[in-house]
């Protein structure tokens, strides 16, 4: 039976005069990993600090298991700038220590892309005040993951993660024996690594069995069963008013209702996009010629990213953009951009863009822009337009686009300056949308928004006749929202990848491999005399040996830290079990010595 690791009882918590939290009751046990969704400003944050006890509830308590080793990742880094990266992740293990831990070249490697951080000016001695947001929040994921806990409470883990870096925290965690507790607005993510899910709505917590799919099917059902129970009421309603009126009541059949299975409630919905009738009408709007790339050169200062790139965005294309931090994505982008704001007279530094007579362009960045604090939400948007087509006969007002972007009809009369950062991002879209633009290029839209309004982004785009780029490290989205997959690998070309991101991912290991190999290759040979092949092989058998050896050391180590929380008032076994680890901490040591030396050989 799985142990019970933090209770949540009858818990609540207010704000001003919203209780985000209202008698909320929950349990982390071993072995569970949650996934916590809601929309922006529900309580998903507030409800894993309390869990985690760094904030404190109003009402109600939360009681952890004793020796809980409880490891958290807010949103907010407590980095000390003055230090270094080694000194925050690594601490003071020494380098043949660190080295020979087979989880911390794990970590290291996923995180920062290799052991000697090459990101980083003077790698694990960079010093940390410098670095970026995206850089400072790795160092903390590192530096948390790296360490052993019971449970993990995980805030956007994903915030600053490229698509591999993704890929690989979602690996980590499936492998790891943590408990996992986890707010994400990333689905994909959701759906690799949690089995249960916790949806924060209206002061209340409903939980689901499965990853996100699991938990966007059983809610649907659920939500149909309410609306069934709805409308059965409603109907009760008009029979007691037309019983009321006529005298002695109708003799009525009584409404038989069927519950249906989750993938019956799917089984008429057409797909989400017609896109030989979306084609076409783009086709209308925008003519033959949208953007043509004729053996363009794209830099970033005196740096090439791009190096004779052709390439056509005709009417219609849906084009989703990866690749590596800095390999050119958003250099693209500007350089697109600036010849559709000039008219073609601004150019890239080779080759030319031709840009179609009537292309109405649309750029969301990933900075926000900056309103007049003063204006309220609805005039924020009315400024642009009062009503817009959405295409295929859809046409809204600036307040019912509103409403479908979350800003209820009392959150359209707040100041623009009092709303936070995804309030902002999702005014910043609107915007955009209202000004009926027929090609959309979006980098990083999911920036800050909740899994409620990327939902309704998407079903707005759906029917969006135009052509779109969306560059995004949120591969759900760019699967859900795109029709093809292109990529920058770092090598100065632009590629089509027929099987989308998972062939991204694929070709990206073997270029990371190819390189190694070269690395390998290039390397000059030590002076001393090189091994015969018999000596490495037996060198590599000998290192498999002991990496078997530590991994069973790490576990006798993880079990009598168990049985030392468990005997922790039991002051003469406690001194027993301490020098039987002690003395595994002598065996590891000489084994890690011995791993250091035969990885030279082998």
């Amino acid at each position: 039976m799985a142990v019970n690791l933090v209770n949540v009882e009858n818990v609540s918590k207010v704000y001003g005069t919203r209780a985000l939290l209202d008698g909320v009751s929950l349990g982390v046990s071993e072995g569970d990993r949650i996934g916590v969704v809601g929309r922006n400003g529900d309580g998903k944050t507030t409800l894993i600090r309390m869990l985690a006890k760094v904030e404190e509830s109003d009402s109600g308590r939360v009681t952890h298991s004793g020796g809980l080793r409880l490891g958290v990742l807010t949103q907010y880094d407590s980095l000390d700038p003055a230090a270094t990266v080694r000194h925050e992740v690594i601490g003071d293990m020494a380098d043949h220590e660190w080295a020979g831990n087979a989880k911390v070249r794990d970590v290291l490697t996923g995180l920062f892309g290799g052991l000697d951080l090459p990101g980083f000016p003077k790698g694990l001695d960079t010093v940390i005040g410098p670095l970026s947001g995206g850089e400072r929040r790795r160092i903390a994921l590192a530096k948390l993951l790296i360490e052993e806990q019971d449970l993990l409470v995980l805030d956007e883990p994903t915030n600053h993660l490229d698509v591999e870096g993704i890929a690989w925290l979602a690996q980590h965690l499936r492998d790891r024996r943590s408990a996992l507790v986890c707010v994400t607005h990333d689905r994909w993510f959701l759906d690799q690594v949690c089995t249960r899910m916790w949806d924060v709505q209206r002061g209340d917590v409903y939980e689901y069995e499965g990853g996100y799919s699991d938990y966007v099917f059983a809610r649907a059902e659920r939500e149909r069963i309410a609306a069934t129970e709805e409308v059965k009421r409603q109907n009760l309603i008009r029979k007691e008013l037309a019983w009321l009126r006529r005298g002695a009541p109708a003799r009525t059949s009584k409404p038989r209702f069927r519950v249906e299975a989750a993938n019956e409630l799917i089984a008429d919905v057409p797909p989400p996009r017609d896109s030989s009738e979306l084609m076409k009408f783009a086709s209308s709007r925008l003519g033959r010629t949208v953007f043509d790339l004729e053996d363009i050169t794209v830099q970033a200062g005196p740096k090439v990213l791009l190096k004779h790139v052709t390439w056509h965005l005709g009417p219609g294309d849906r084009i989703g953009l990866v690749g590596v931090n800095g390999a050119g994505k958003t250099s693209l982008l500007r350089a697109m951009t600036e010849a559709a704001r000039t008219e073609g007279e601004t150019q890239p530094a080779a080759g030319r863009i031709t840009v179609g007579r009537t292309v109405k362009l649309a750029y969301l960045s990933q900075e926000v822009a900056e309103l007049d604090p003063t204006w309220r939400v609805l005039e924020a948007v009315q400024r642009v337009r009062e009503r817009v087509d959405l295409g295929k006969g859809r046409e809204m007002t600036a307040g019912q686009l509103c409403e479908t972007f979350g800003f209820g009809k009392e959150k359209q009369w707040t100041p623009v300056g009092d709303l936070s950062g995804g309030e902002r991002r999702r005014l910043q879209l609107l915007r955009l949308l209202m000004d009926e633009p027929n090609v959309l290029f979006l980098d990083e839209p999911t920036n800050d928004l909740d899994i409620e309004t990327l939902t309704q982004l998407e079903d707005v785009l759906d029917g969006w006749p135009g052509s779109m780029i969306v560059i995004s490290h949120d591969r759900f989205f760019v699967e859900r929202t795109t029709d093809r997959v292109f990529a920058l690998l770092g090598d100065g070309a632009l590629r089509m990848l027929p099987r989308g991101i998972d062939e991204y991912l694929e070709r990206r290991l073997r270029m990371e491999e190819a390189v190694a190999t070269q690395a390998a290759a290039a390397a000059p040979k030590p002076a001393t005399q090189e091994k015969s092949a018999a000596d490495q092989r037996a060198a590599k058998k000998e290192l498999q040996k002991i990496e078997r050896q530590l991994d069973k050391v790490s576990e006798k180590e993880s079990k009598l830290h168990a049985r030392i929380a468990e005997h922790a008032t039991d002051f003469a076994k406690v001194a027993e079990l301490d020098a039987q680890l002690r003395d595994l901490a002598g065996e590891r040591e000489e084994l890690e010595l011995r791993w250091l030396e035969l990885a030279e050989d082998a």
